[in-house]
């Protein structure tokens, strides 16, 4: 394991002239850290916490910028950040630990385990089937429910017949389009075969026993105090205070809305840094397995077929995880197979099976023309390659 980098943006130690040490030396600025410090300077974001780790532990962790501007109050390694979209591999770990248990098969129809998905219809009024793996792929046709309709849900339960009122906007598996609506379903079937409410079961199962001690739907008012604030860019360059898109208006500890399995978690670097360890481990970690090697082969590599997918060229998709198939452009550094998921907010989390490598970055941009395009995400990737 190669030791920890945890200098702090702008510090150098004075060593003797002669001193020599492998990598990047104590009077030298780790890549990463000039990429970030470059990005805040911008004005591109705020402040960031980053992290690479390999499959025996951190090898790097920074935190740089500031978590809110008007008070200038630092950026902090166990600052927490809106990861939104990122909470999606995670949805689809927990649909996986079902299938192990026997509980589901991700090739079954939706309608085996909610019954309310018996009256769903396609544009032409005739009833129609998806599967599981459809809703985890984005090939289901589901349509969306966007506030303000879904703005009075309280639980995953009563998210589902809004879903199933909506006809489908194409034959399932005849195209991929990214759907908010399917992860939820999937979310749904998770509490209807575990008898346990989503956040219960992900606690219990995933965040509990792999200590994952920030991650929440539901910040408490200590962790609320700990949340990176969020901007966006105004037309002048500067950077612009702005809420989060699925609060609805009410504070972020409220409980007083529905656990989005597509992307309502709150977590920090060093917990989504565990989670993409024990992936990366192949379903094990700190001597606990959650998964078996195989079933975290089936989740991170490609199920969607040929289908175009987006938001980048050159994916395919796995369950609820992204999946590099030809590297290019933004995934230019990665290798191959290399699979995670982004974040509205422009939150990255991607697993180089190839080099052994997860790659976490966290930031709270509201406004990145494409989050998972953007030249940041570029940046860090190549910056923490070379570490």
């Amino acid at each position: 394991m190669k030791p920890q980098i945890l200098l702090p943006a702008c510090v150098a130690l004075a060593l003797p002239a002669f001193a020599q040490v492998p990598g990047p030396t104590a009077l030298e600025t780790p890549p990463v850290i000039k990429v970030m410090d470059k990005a805040v300077d911008d004005r591109e974001i705020s402040g960031a916490v980053t992290l690479v780790a390999d499959k025996e532990g951190v090898v790097f962790t920074s935190a740089n910028g500031y978590a809110d501007l008007d008070s200038k109050k630092p950026m902090e390694k166990d600052s927490m950040f809106w990861i939104a979209s990122m909470t999606k591999p995670i949805t689809g770990t927990a649909v996986m630990m079902m299938q192990e248990a026997g509980k589901l098969s991700v090739d079954d129809p939706v309608s085996k385990y909610l019954p309310e998905f018996k009256d769903l219809k396609d544009a032409e009024g005739k009833p129609v089937e998806i599967t599981i793996k459809q809703c985890l792929t984005h090939s289901s046709g589901l349509s969306d429910v966007r506030s303000p309709e879904s703005d009075d849900v309280k639980t995953l339960k009563e998210l589902m017949p809004k879903i199933v009122a909506k006809p489908l906007k194409f034959a399932p598996g005849s195209k991929w389009e990214y759907c908010q609506s399917g992860i939820n379903a999937a979310g749904r079937i998770v509490e209807v075969v575990s008898g346990e409410d989503y956040p219960s079961f992900l606690q219990k199962h995933l965040f509990t026993p792999m200590g994952m001690k920030d991650t929440t739907f539901y910040p408490t008012e200590e962790q609320a105090k700990r949340i990176a604030s969020s901007y966006k860019r105004t037309d002048g360059g500067q950077l612009e205070k702005t809420g989060l898109l699925f609060l609805a208006n009410k504070p972020v500890t409220s409980k007083d809305r529905y656990p989005l399995a597509n992307g309502g978690l709150f977590s920090t670097a060093d917990d989504y840094g565990k989670f993409t360890r024990m992936i990366l481990r192949g379903g094990e970690l700190d001597g606990k397995r959650y998964l078996k090697e195989e079933s975290v082969k089936q989740m991170t590599t490609i199920q969607s077929g040929d289908l175009k997918t987006g938001f980048t060229p050159g994916n395919g998709w796995g369950l609820a995880w992204c999946v590099v198939r030809e590297p290019q452009g933004v995934t230019a550094s990665v290798s191959p197979g290399t699979f995670g998921h982004g974040g509205a907010y422009g939150t990255q989390a991607w697993i180089d099976p190839v080099k052994g490598r997860a790659y976490v970055m966290l930031v709270q941009r509201a406004d990145f023309p494409n989050s998972d395009g953007s030249d940041l995400r570029k940046a860090f990737q190549e910056a923490a390659a070379g570490l």
